[in-house]
């Protein structure tokens, strides 16, 4: 069964290094689903690879972040990142 458009999420954080799926694969499907092609995804992850971040944004990431590892200044990158990603940026219209 398919998602409904008022069903997806707002905004997606995606780490690149997930259990069972590369988070690079997660994007790729992301970008290739009609549904999901323009939901703002946000790479947030601890690697400093240059090569994720270059494939991340190939894929269509629309921002890349690397996770403070203090706990208190990951809370706070969140909450910039929710306050620009869900309040300030205007996303297209859906169809």
């Amino acid at each position: 069964m398919l998602a409904k458009v008022s069903e997806l999420p707002e905004l997606v954080l995606l780490d690149l290094k997930l259990p069972k799926i590369d988070g690079l694969e997660v994007l790729r499907r992301l970008r290739g689903d009609p549904r999901t092609k323009l939901l703002p995804v946000v790479v947030l992850t601890s690697s400093k690879q240059d090569e994720d971040l270059i494939q991340s944004y190939e894929l269509g990431a629309n921002s890349y972040v690397r996770k403070p590892v203090e706990f208190e200044a990951f809370l706070e990158a969140v909450r910039k990142l929710g306050l620009y990603w869900l309040v300030l940026n205007e996303r297209p219209p859906t169809r």
